[in-house]
């Protein structure tokens, strides 16, 4: 691939991709600052690469879950390293949308509270479905295979509506 058409596929991706790949990460993270920081990480990395990969958004979504894990591990050494002075750092919430109106922000908090008690694995599966990604892509971007996609989002699903009822009980 010649430097002008990397760059020019490499535009075309970011323009396409790099939206719903925040909003995965920051779906995953509940940290705007963090998802930016590790949205601009993955094309940087792309781009250093100079050379597309055979399945982009799959490539994309494996970087970030790399990134995303590497940060969540900073985060636990902090919090091992600061317990003297502190009990709790948060890892971040939902950034406040002062457009929206007060109800879109609850329920966005409370689906935000639902999926911080499901695993990583999890809150990973069904952003990444919520995203539009095929279960290929889904099994590339997290080690998984393909035929084991969908219990596991079936399983992660039951285990959201669960952790969603027991927050909030049946009214919501």
């Amino acid at each position: 691939m010649s430097p002008e058409s990397f760059d020019d596929a490499f535009h075309a991706l970011f323009v396409e991709r790099s939206a719903s790949l925040y909003r995965y990460v920051h779906g995953v993270s509940g940290d705007p600052a963090l998802s930016e920081d590790i949205v601009q990480e993955c094309f940087v990395k792309l781009h250093r690469r100079r050379a597309m990969p055979d399945d982009p958004r799959a490539w994309l979504v494996t970087v970030a879950n790399n990134l995303l894990r590497d940060a969540q591990r900073r985060v636990v050494r902090r919090r091992r390293l600061t317990s003297a002075w502190s009990t709790d750092l948060p890892l971040g919430g939902a950034a406040p949308q002062p457009d929206d109106p007060a109800l879109a922000a609850e329920r966005i908090e409370s689906v935000r509270r639902a999926l911080d008690k499901l695993s990583l694995r999890d809150r990973q599966l069904l952003l990444l479905r919520h995203q539009g990604y095929r279960y290929q892509e889904i099994a590339t971007a997290l080690e998984l295979t393909r035929s084991s996609v969908g219990t596991m989002l079936v399983r992660a699903g039951e285990a959201f509506r669960k952790a969603y009822h027991e927050l909030f009980g049946t009214s919501r």
